[in-house]
């Protein structure tokens, strides 16, 4: 029992700092370390992640460098 209090404990402990971190306000100086951060924070829906990948595999391939074809690579 003193087993599950003590994980009950910590658990609070642990939301509560949770909490206090969304509560503070972030800020941004630039408007693309603001998008960068929602990103990262907004999950894509799946039936859009879906449509996204449809669409770049029509996208053509970049054509090889002349280097490349010069070597065979």
């Amino acid at each position: 029992m003193k087993r599950q209090s003590q994980f009950h404990a910590r658990e609070q402990q642990q939301e509560g700092e949770r909490e206090r971190q969304e509560a503070q306000p972030i800020e941004f100086a630039t408007p693309e370390q603001l998008l960068r951060h929602d990103a990262l924070h907004t999950p894509v829906p799946p039936a859009v992640g879906h449509r996204l990948q449809e669409s770049v595999a029509r996208l053509p391939m970049p054509a090889r460098s002349w280097w490349r074809r010069l070597l065979g690579l």
